[in-house]
């Protein structure tokens, strides 16, 4: 991998980075003028002339036969005896003067200045541009730049987004300070709007942005993660295992089957971005209005997060390298007792049980056993880039590589991502190009769970040797395993491999001056390989039950045996687009219109083996089904699908003025995945715009700079996440029999098909208003929006013989608001800073579920229900009220068969005057209606401050890993203020794990899922350009980090945003992986 990324990156400096190359010129010519000889090696080479065109008039005809000769002797040649000099210059320009002018010719003019806006704010990454050249540079974070030009005649040109750009002649000055009209300020930034973009101005909906730079100065190894808190209405939860992919919401779930984005990156539609390397992005888009997701059809009910890629800068040649190492460590450990806290309550729970007492004489340990299976773990992030543009081809080279180890220990995550993208421009109206990306990862997941650290009594030490552990005491040793001996005895027993490469090439052509066709097509190929092992068992020490504490055992309950899966997947889509962009005096109108496919097709294999006594060595090289000799003939599966989805789809965008504003969208699709009767829909949508700023009237309003008003409606499909080809019948495995010596597997009806099943259908409406106030430094963006999902794809459960059908049934509404702030100032002449909150509330209300009012969709064992009034997937059961304290007050309490005081008391919800399962109510939502963020950045001078944190408020979590706590096993330290008698606890129940009514699904197992996190906090410097011109360092900045490092919150588990389970059946906590504090150093550094 090494050698070949080595050689790589030497061929692409050899072919792409003409700065740093020696071209060989062969010239052939006779009597030919000067000029045509200089047009001659210009069209063969990366060499470009600059020279006043009187020089070379009436200047004798040239001869010239050289071949393979470098510039310097051609150009020897050319110029004898023509009374021209000659001089080379950066990025291969050549400056041509006349011989008298040679002293000139031989002392460079070094310029330097600074720019900053109206409001006198520096600007940074103001592109400077020697005019006529590649030569070029980039203001640094203080807005100051420095360059090298010929003469004095030459001219720069400042241009930076959303400002007016200016060209100034630099004369016999060495000082050009330059200050650059903010007056169209962020307003004329382009987004992404579906196959095209527009300005931030134009928009009828709404569409946040995120830069590629806010992306790339968080060390996160997947970029949506860097995208958390900063977009209202998008809703981020991570986990910390390592190379894990974040669960993604925009604008709340509106479907019970799939409420993921779509992601499209460059025009390519995806189901994640885990292939992306977050140094190679651009911006991020996120789409969640009508007018914006419609023409995406069948695919954009769920939002779509729009990702543009980078490409090379014209007229410059630039090589960046970006590294961060950091550690990872778990800073919220669940509480659970101590050796002495074990001991106390397991000694009640043996008293409550009328039971003999434990003997501890063999069981002095005291192990946390959290501390033993997680370590602080090291991550590192590497990128790099190389990128060269000239006049008519651009290349931009980038390689990435992250080590992550998980904070369990063995957990490790690689990866390696390579991508170039090329550019070529025959003139200025004619360009073709394309991309590729290669993606390669390896992961070694943890094969022990976390749960058998919370359980295991802390009383066991854990090892004697490094192959004999200590077996946990005969009260729970069918229940729970010694945790580190699962860890190490299953080190590195999981290799999972996957390779993805994803290409695109198209051409696109100007024409008639205001039309543009554009054709793209795009590959994505996935191939995943997983192979598992499972070794001998190890060695156990019992130490109690009066056996002797040398004598080991075996764990005989451990199979070895080897597991194999391999998948593949391809994807081809293409899109064709005819743009019509006119403007005719006051009106201006863009029209765009096309066709796009898009064909999918998957398979996988799969199988296993297993065996008692055959040892398999611990090696991924011998990880297959023929390695184990066995008479257990194994189990082997398989399967696959392909879909297609075809479209055509039109967007006109047309203004008055630049003030009045409409958008207008329509798309027809088709989709494989549905009846030839259902598998065609029409979507469409509606924005309208007012810049109420550009009135005359507005003017007389002082302190407010712009103000739009808006609206849309649309209406989309959904399709995603639906299995291929459910509307025809299916089969699967079912119970086994045996006939004579033979073992037969019936089948059985996967699923009754439903020959009507067809695409969910989403209508929505936006309304809002864009706002900037006082000189800009104010912007607001204010949004409410009304979302309707009918015709819901679901799985409707009926009897096991027939395992249910997948149907269209019920509406799913989201209500919400939106709200976007921030403050841009400064203080004195070097302190900038901006602060940016974001809020956002989402209602979720199931309208209806199929043609009755009591149907219902539970999930996650009856802890979640989904029915007609109520929130999606929200928990359903008991209410507590407190614990009954006593007989006398069972006496009065409403009847409940077998409860005895110390026992959950529940409220009587129906009135009935007794609980029964009738009493079960809505005790709160898994998924929280409000999110907010806060991000604040500053600078002084060249250091810059970065603090980000994000939070939700208004849902519950179910601590489903807590109902084991009334088993024996360890307890979670909140048992430790358990009822022991009359007036001690009104909250824990008693010590007792054979009261049966305490296990039932109640508000006692929920918890505030509230919280707010200070998600990173950064201190970095840039270092002044002056100093690091002298070593070739265009920019340079280095930053300490940290991550996740503080949360507030009444959550007792690991993380408040880690969480398992289904849109039916989410928001369980059952020891899932902890989302770790990263601590990290990195540099960014521009040649």
């Amino acid at each position: 991998m090494k050698f070949t990324t080595l050689f790589l990156l030497f061929a692409f400096l050899q072919v792409s980075a003409h700065g740093f190359t020696q071209d060989k010129i062969t010239v052939r010519l006779q009597s030919a003028d000067l000029k045509k000889a200089l047009l001659a090696i210009e069209k063969q080479s990366s060499y470009h002339f600059l020279y006043n065109q009187a020089l070379i008039v009436n200047k004798p005809k040239v001869n010239i036969n050289v071949s393979n000769a470098d510039i310097n002797t051609v150009l020897n040649m050319l110029f004898s005896n023509t009374g021209i000099r000659y001089r080379m210059m950066e990025n291969n320009l050549i400056i041509l003067k006349k011989e008298t002018d040679q002293a000139e010719i031989a002392v460079d003019v070094r310029i330097s200045g600074k720019v900053t806006g109206t409001a006198n704010e520096a600007l940074a990454g103001v592109s400077v541009l020697l005019k006529g050249t590649s030569v070029g540079t980039t203001t640094d974070a203080n807005g100051n730049y420095a360059i090298t030009v010929p003469d004095a005649n030459a001219i720069l040109i400042f241009s930076y987004v959303g400002f007016g750009t200016q060209e100034v002649v630099v004369g016999n000055r060495t000082a050009i300070n330059i200050t650059l009209s903010a007056s169209a300020s962020e307003l004329n930034t382009v987004v992404v709007v579906g196959y095209g973009t527009q300005r931030k101005r134009d928009l009828t909906g709404s569409i946040n942005s995120v830069s590629g730079e806010e992306i790339a100065r968080m060390p996160n190894t997947n970029p949506i993660g860097s995208l958390q808190g900063k977009v209202a209405g998008l809703t981020i939860s991570n986990s910390g295992a390592a190379g894990s992919s974040p669960v993604v919401r925009i604008r709340g779930i509106n479907s019970t089957n799939s409420a993921s984005p779509v992601y499209v990156v460059d025009g390519v539609l995806h189901d994640n971005i885990d292939f992306l390397n977050p140094a190679d992005i651009e911006t991020i888009d996120v789409l969640r209005d009508p007018s914006s997701i419609a023409i995406y059809g069948m695919r954009g009910a769920n939002g779509v997060i729009a990702v543009t890629l980078k490409k090379a800068a014209r007229g410059q040649t630039t090589i960046n390298l970006q590294s961060s190492v950091g550690v990872q460590r778990v800073i919220d450990k669940i509480a659970v007792t101590d050796a002495e806290g074990f001991k106390k309550l397991y000694s009640a729970q043996l008293s409550n049980l009328n039971a003999a007492p434990f003997d501890y004489t063999n069981y002095t340990a005291n192990t946390d056993w959290q501390d033993q299976i997680f370590r602080d773990a090291f991550m590192s992030i590497n990128n790099l880039s190389i990128a060269n543009s000239g006049e008519k081809s651009s290349t931009r080279l980038s390689f990435g590589y992250t080590n992550q180890n998980g904070v369990l220990k063995y957990d490790n995550y690689q990866r390696y991502l390579i991508r170039m993208n090329e550019e070529i421009r025959f003139n200025d109206n004619i360009k073709v190009g394309g991309d590729i990306n290669g993606f390669h990862w390896i992961s070694n997941p943890a094969a022990a769970g976390l749960n058998n650290a919370l359980w295991a009594a802390p009383i066991v030490p854990i090892q004697l040797d490094e192959n004999t552990y200590y077996s946990m005491p005969s009260f729970q040793r069918a229940q729970v395993g010694n945790p580190v001996a699962a860890l190490n005895r299953n080190n590195r027993t999981s290799v999972n491999k996957g390779f993805r490469v994803i290409g695109s090439l198209f051409a696109e052509i100007k024409f008639l001056k205001s039309f543009t066709w554009r054709s793209t097509v795009y590959t994505d190929l996935g191939f995943n390989n997983n192979r598992d092992y499972t070794p001998l068992p190890v060695s156990f020490i019992n130490l109690g039950e009066g056996a002797s504490p040398t004598t080991t055992t075996l764990d005989n309950t451990v199979r070895t045996g080897v597991s194999q899966s391999q998948s593949e997947s391809k994807r081809f889509q293409q899109d064709h687009t005819l743009t019509f962009d006119k403007r005719y005096g006051s009106h201006s109108l863009t029209f765009l219109g096309g066709f796009t496919s898009i064909y999918s097709h998957s398979s996988f294999v799969n199988g296993n083996r297993r065996d008692t006594t055959v040892n398999v060595p611990n090696n991924p090289d011998f990880w297959y089904l023929s390695s184990i000799n066995s008479n257990n003939p194994g189990a082997f599966g398989g399967g696959g699908g392909e879909s297609s989805l075809v479209g055509a789809f039109a967007r006109a965008s047309y203004s008055f003025m630049n003030k009045y504003l409409i958008n207008a969208t329509i798309r027809r699709d088709g989709s494989s995945k549905f009846s030839p009767e259902n598998r065609w829909g029409t979507f469409g949508s509606v924005g309208l715009g007012w810049v109420v700023s550009d009135e005359d009237f507005f003017s007389k309003i002082k302190g407010l700079d712009f103000l739009k008003v808006r609206g849309a409606w649309g209406l989309t499909g959904n399709s995603n996440g639906i299995a291929d080809n459910l509307y025809k019948p299916g089969i699967s495995n079912a119970s086994t029999a045996v006939f004579g010596n033979n073992v037969y597997t019936a089948i059985q009806a996967a699923y009754i098909p439903d020959p009507n099943l067809h695409f969910e259908v989403v209508r929505g409406i936006d309304v809002g208003f864009d706002l900037r106030a006082f000189k800009r430094k104010l912007n607001l963006e204010f949004t409410l929006y009304n979302r309707t999902t009918t015709d819901i794809l679901t799985t409707v459960t009926l009897p096991n013989e027939t395992r249910g059908y997948f149907t269209n049934l019920g509406k799913i509404t989201n209500k919400g608001v939106e709200v976007t702030l921030s403050w841009n100032d400064r203080i004195g002449k070097d302190f900038t800073f901006n602060i940016a909150p974001n809020f956002s509330y989402n209602k979720n209300v199931v309208n209806s579920i199929g043609n009755t009012t009591n149907f219902q969709l539970i999930g996650n064992s009856g802890a979640n229900l989904t029915e007609t009034g109520r929130s999606i997937g929200y928990f359903f059961g008991y209410k507590q009220i407190g614990i009954y304290q006593s007989t006398a007050d069972l006496a009065k309490a409403p009847a409940f068969t077998n409860s005895l005081p110390g026992d959950i008391a529940y409220e009587d919800v129906n009135n009935d005057g007794m609980i029964s399962s009738a009493d079960r109510t809505y005790l709160g939502t898994p998924f929280p209606p409000y999110n907010f963020g806060l991000n604040i950045t500053a600078g002084y001078k060249g250091f810059d401050f970065i603090i980000e944190g994000q939070g939700v408020a208004g849902n519950k979590i179910y601590t489903q890993r807590r109902i084991a706590q009334f088993a024996p096993l360890n307890y979670e330290s909140n048992r430790l203020n358990a009822w022991t008698g009359p007036g001690t606890s009104n909250v824990e129940p008693i010590l007792d794990n054979s009261r049966g009514n305490n296990y039932l699904f109640s508000s006692y197992y929920l918890e505030p899922g509230d919280y707010f996190r200070l998600r990173t906090l950064q201190l970095g410097y840039t270092f002044n350009q002056g100093t690091l011109r002298a070593v070739g360092i265009k920019r340079a900045r280095v930053y300490i980090s940290g991550q996740n490092i503080k949360s507030w919150s009444q959550v007792t588990g690991y993380s408040p945003e880690a969480q398992i389970g289904s849109i039916l059946g989410g928001g369980a906590d059952n020891g899932v992986y902890p989302v770790p504090a990263v601590y990290s150093f990195g540099i960014n550094v521009t040649f």
